[in-house]
Protein backbone atom coordinates (compact mmCIF):
# COMPACT_ATOMS: atom_id res chain seq x y z
CA UNK A 1 0.00 0.00 0.00
CA UNK A 2 1.44 3.20 -1.00
CA UNK A 3 1.83 5.73 1.94
CA UNK A 4 0.87 9.02 -0.48
CA UNK A 5 -2.35 9.66 -2.64
CA UNK A 6 -2.07 8.72 -6.38
CA UNK A 7 -2.07 12.35 -7.62
CA UNK A 8 0.68 13.19 -5.25
CA UNK A 9 2.78 9.98 -6.57
CA UNK A 10 2.35 11.35 -9.73
CA UNK A 11 3.08 14.98 -8.98
CA UNK A 12 6.15 13.63 -7.44
CA UNK A 13 6.90 11.48 -10.37
CA UNK A 14 6.33 14.34 -12.73
CA UNK A 15 8.73 16.59 -10.71
CA UNK A 16 11.88 13.72 -12.30
CA UNK A 17 14.01 15.47 -14.83
CA UNK A 18 15.42 13.10 -17.31
CA UNK A 19 18.61 15.87 -17.83
CA UNK A 20 20.18 18.77 -15.99
CA UNK A 21 19.52 17.17 -12.70
CA UNK A 22 21.36 18.29 -9.62
CA UNK A 23 24.25 15.65 -9.73
CA UNK A 24 24.71 15.68 -13.56
CA UNK A 25 25.16 20.13 -13.51
CA UNK A 26 27.72 18.93 -10.04
CA UNK A 27 29.90 16.81 -12.22
CA UNK A 28 29.78 19.19 -15.11
CA UNK A 29 31.02 21.88 -13.22
CA UNK A 30 33.88 19.89 -11.96
CA UNK A 31 35.08 19.10 -15.42
CA UNK A 32 34.80 21.86 -16.44
CA UNK A 33 36.91 23.75 -14.16
CA UNK A 34 39.33 21.22 -14.63
CA UNK A 35 39.33 22.62 -18.20
CA UNK A 36 37.65 19.70 -20.25
CA UNK A 37 34.31 20.91 -22.71
CA UNK A 38 31.90 19.03 -23.69
CA UNK A 39 28.03 19.12 -25.37
CA UNK A 40 25.40 18.10 -23.58
CA UNK A 41 23.24 15.43 -24.13
CA UNK A 42 24.38 14.78 -27.62
CA UNK A 43 21.88 13.02 -30.24
CA UNK A 44 24.72 11.80 -32.46
CA UNK A 45 25.92 9.89 -29.88
CA UNK A 46 23.99 6.38 -28.81
CA UNK A 47 22.28 6.51 -25.59
CA UNK A 48 22.17 10.60 -25.63
CA UNK A 49 24.76 10.46 -22.83
CA UNK A 50 24.43 13.21 -20.19
CA UNK A 51 27.77 14.82 -21.48
CA UNK A 52 30.03 14.12 -24.43
CA UNK A 53 33.86 14.68 -24.53
CA UNK A 54 34.40 15.00 -28.63
CA UNK A 55 38.15 15.26 -28.19
CA UNK A 56 37.98 11.93 -26.49
CA UNK A 57 35.52 10.41 -28.05
CA UNK A 58 33.70 9.76 -24.68
CA UNK A 59 30.00 9.57 -23.38
CA UNK A 60 29.96 10.54 -19.74
CA UNK A 61 26.22 8.99 -18.12
CA UNK A 62 25.26 10.35 -14.54
CA UNK A 63 23.07 7.16 -13.70
CA UNK A 64 20.48 7.44 -10.61
CA UNK A 65 21.23 4.23 -8.47
CA UNK A 66 17.38 4.02 -7.63
CA UNK A 67 16.44 4.18 -11.74
CA UNK A 68 19.60 1.83 -13.10
CA UNK A 69 19.78 -0.54 -10.18
CA UNK A 70 22.92 0.04 -8.71
CA UNK A 71 23.89 -3.09 -7.52
CA UNK A 72 24.45 -3.31 -3.80
CA UNK A 73 23.54 0.05 -3.22
CA UNK A 74 21.16 1.47 -0.50
CA UNK A 75 19.49 4.02 -2.79
CA UNK A 76 18.48 1.10 -5.54
CA UNK A 77 16.27 -0.08 -2.87
CA UNK A 78 12.61 -1.72 -4.60
CA UNK A 79 9.24 0.32 -3.79
CA UNK A 80 6.82 -1.86 -1.56
CA UNK A 81 3.67 -1.00 -3.94
CA UNK A 82 2.87 -2.41 -6.99
CA UNK A 83 6.14 -4.30 -7.06
CA UNK A 84 5.43 -6.05 -10.35
CA UNK A 85 4.95 -2.83 -12.07
CA UNK A 86 8.77 -1.66 -10.85
CA UNK A 87 9.88 -4.95 -11.35
CA UNK A 88 9.31 -4.81 -15.11
CA UNK A 89 10.12 -1.17 -15.50
CA UNK A 90 13.95 -1.54 -13.30
CA UNK A 91 14.04 -4.53 -16.34
CA UNK A 92 13.39 -2.58 -18.97
CA UNK A 93 15.80 0.05 -17.53
CA UNK A 94 18.52 -2.49 -17.66
CA UNK A 95 18.25 -4.21 -20.93
CA UNK A 96 18.39 -0.75 -22.21
CA UNK A 97 21.04 -0.05 -20.19
CA UNK A 98 22.86 -3.19 -22.18
CA UNK A 99 21.96 -2.04 -25.36
CA UNK A 100 23.33 1.40 -25.32
CA UNK A 101 26.45 -0.26 -24.28
CA UNK A 102 27.42 -2.29 -26.70
CA UNK A 103 25.83 0.22 -29.02
CA UNK A 104 28.70 2.17 -28.28
CA UNK A 105 31.23 -0.47 -27.49
CA UNK A 106 30.65 -1.32 -31.56
CA UNK A 107 31.12 2.25 -32.71
CA UNK A 108 34.05 2.95 -30.62
CA UNK A 109 32.78 5.58 -28.06
CA UNK A 110 34.13 5.07 -24.70
CA UNK A 111 32.06 5.63 -22.16
CA UNK A 112 31.86 6.72 -18.06
CA UNK A 113 29.47 5.57 -15.89
CA UNK A 114 29.17 8.14 -12.72
CA UNK A 115 26.61 6.98 -9.97
CA UNK A 116 24.34 9.06 -7.73
CA UNK A 117 25.97 7.56 -4.60
CA UNK A 118 29.31 8.82 -5.80
CA UNK A 119 28.17 12.12 -6.42
CA UNK A 120 26.82 11.98 -2.93
CA UNK A 121 30.00 11.24 -1.42
CA UNK A 122 31.76 13.42 -3.97
CA UNK A 123 29.66 16.45 -2.87
CA UNK A 124 30.68 15.57 1.25
CA UNK A 125 34.30 14.71 0.78
CA UNK A 126 36.34 17.03 -1.32
CA UNK A 127 39.56 14.27 -1.60
CA UNK A 128 36.87 11.48 -2.91
CA UNK A 129 35.72 14.73 -5.20
CA UNK A 130 39.75 15.21 -6.29
CA UNK A 131 39.74 11.41 -6.17
CA UNK A 132 37.20 10.88 -9.08
CA UNK A 133 38.11 13.50 -10.95
CA UNK A 134 41.81 12.16 -10.79
CA UNK A 135 40.38 8.79 -12.16
CA UNK A 136 38.02 10.01 -14.80
CA UNK A 137 41.41 12.23 -16.44
CA UNK A 138 43.53 8.87 -16.23
CA UNK A 139 40.75 7.13 -17.68
CA UNK A 140 40.55 9.51 -20.47
CA UNK A 141 44.32 9.63 -20.91
CA UNK A 142 43.91 5.55 -21.01
CA UNK A 143 43.23 3.28 -23.50
CA UNK A 144 40.68 1.49 -21.56
CA UNK A 145 37.02 1.61 -23.21
CA UNK A 146 34.65 1.71 -20.12
CA UNK A 147 34.74 2.62 -16.52
CA UNK A 148 32.32 2.78 -14.10
CA UNK A 149 32.57 4.82 -10.67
Amino acid sequence: MDIVTPEQRSKNMAAIRSKDTKPEIYFRKLLFAKGYRYSLNSKTVPGHPDIYLRKYNTAVFIHGCFWHRHGGCKYAYMPKSRIEFWQKKFEANKKRDCAVQKELDEKGVRYIIVWECTIRQMNKDEDMQERVISYVQKFLESQENHVEI
